[in-house]
């Protein structure tokens, strides 16, 4: 006689091991410490620069007591050239992030669909300059700077040496991407007998618009924080960008930390604010960016 066998859960819900159950809430738990660790240090600038100078030794506190808007006086009012540092910066890294976009996109084209003699190597070369460390790069992009093109002290020279020395990085990023597109687009604009400009401009240009911003905010954000390309190029007070400016008014307030605190947030704030609006594209972008290119 058949005797028919059930099969037993192997685990109930009250016999599930003990790390099963907690795995999850220790993950989330650590996420929300180390949260908590990267962003108390921002918030304590925020805090204590809303706080008047003679407090700034005071009892940590995490909201600002009493609140004032001195500190930001002072930036705005103590020198004469700070709007000026704002305006340079503004042109320097919208303009290097402009040219770096355009021209790494252009050439990651070029690498993931043009077939031509050289391109594994010219490719891999490109890839090669990203291992070396950007202060040993310092000496060559000065010297370059100097003297083939007298570009010292000019803003027009700090972004053609910027975007020469942070070329690769957005090459490689935007050739994985287009490696990622279907080449039917392409071959369909071909049969209407567009070139390799139209088809660039008209069809893929379109669809690389979570990369083409990922790239733009990365871009902004290295050049609005550049500080020793600026520091070695830049000579004159009239041209120097705001974290160059920056500088010069912590040595002149260094023991006024919360002068200095309230100086540093005009240097990030534009930069969260561009991250904020654009983190859905940033995120899409680098997402299709990480993929394999086939």
């Amino acid at each position: 006689m058949a005797h028919a066998t059930v099969a037993r859960p192997t685990a109930l819900a009250g016999e599930m091991p003990l790390w099963d159950r907690l795995k999850v809430p220790i993950f989330y738990a650590l996420l929300i410490l180390w949260t908590l660790i990267a962003v108390l240090p921002y918030w304590l600038t925020i805090v204590y620069s809303f706080m008047p100078k003679t407090e700034i030794f005071a009892p940590p506190r995490l909201w600002p007591s009493p609140f004032t808007l001195e500190n930001y006086r002072v930036v705005l009012t103590a020198f004469d050239e700070f709007p000026r540092w704002l305006l340079n910066s503004t042109l320097f890294a919208l303009s290097a992030t402009a040219l770096r976009v355009f021209f790494a996109s252009l050439a990651g084209y070029a690498f993931a669909r043009m077939r031509f003699p050289g391109r594994r190597l010219l490719f891999n070369l490109v890839l090669g300059s990203m291992m070396l460390p950007g202060m040993a790069m310092l000496v060559p992009q000065y010297w370059m700077a100097v003297k083939w093109f007298k570009f010292v002290d000019t803003l027009y020279g700090l972004t053609i040496v910027w975007v020469s020395g942070s070329f690769a990085f957005g090459v490689f990023m935007m050739t994985q991407f287009f490696k990622q597109l279907p080449r039917d687009l392409e071959e369909a604009a071909f049969i209407d007998g567009a070139t390799w400009f139209t088809t660039y401009f008209r069809v893929i240009l379109p669809l690389a618009r979570p990369a083409l911003l990922a790239l733009g905010i990365l871009s902004f954000q290295g050049s609005w924080n550049e500080f020793m390309l600026s520091l070695i190029l830049l000579q004159t007070p009239d041209n120097f960008t705001l974290p160059l400016g920056l500088a010069m008014f912590r040595f002149q307030y260094y023991a006024i930390y919360s002068n200095v605190l309230a100086g540093s947030l005009f240097n990030s704030l534009p930069i969260m604010i561009i991250f904020f609006v654009f983190q859905r594209y940033f995120v899409e972008g680098v997402a299709y960016t990480g993929l394999k290119g086939t």
